[in-house]
């Protein structure tokens, strides 16, 4: 399994699970028919990180949460839930180790009136078990 698929597949757990009912859904990629509010992952941006006699990858996922309301008070809080989601994600991985975990930035826009938009960036750097 590649890191990519590896990291995608325990970050959606994770949010899944550390969300729970705050959400309606995870989506690996954007939502098609979602009902507000819900969590999508990006398109995952990889790079060499390897070793002299390791693979590694440093990947970088976005994951945005929407949201409809007057106000966006709750996108902020499921924003931060899902930012502790992604910091703990286990370490261990299907082939693969991460060696970090790093916050790169988070926003909160409003789309339309009454609609929101978090979007959260990770830095995650990994090397092959």
């Amino acid at each position: 399994m590649s890191a990519e698929e590896a990291l995608a597949g325990a970050v959606l757990a994770a949010v899944g699970a550390g969300l729970g009912d705050s959400v309606n859904d995870v989506f690996d990629g954007p939502a098609v028919k979602a009902t507000a509010p819900w969590v999508e992952l990006g398109p995952l941006i990889a790079a060499d990180w390897s070793t002299k006699d390791k693979a590694g990858r440093e990947v970088r996922l976005v994951l945005t949460v929407r949201d409809r309301a007057d106000r966006p008070a709750r996108t902020h809080v499921l924003a931060a839930g899902v930012g502790s989601a992604v910091e703990g994600v286990a370490r261990d991985l299907d082939g693969w180790r991460i060696a970090s975990i790093v916050f790169v930035r988070a926003r909160v826009i409003g789309e339309r009136p009454g609609e929101w938009a978090a979007t959260v960036e990770y830095q995650v750097r990994m090397i092959a078990a």
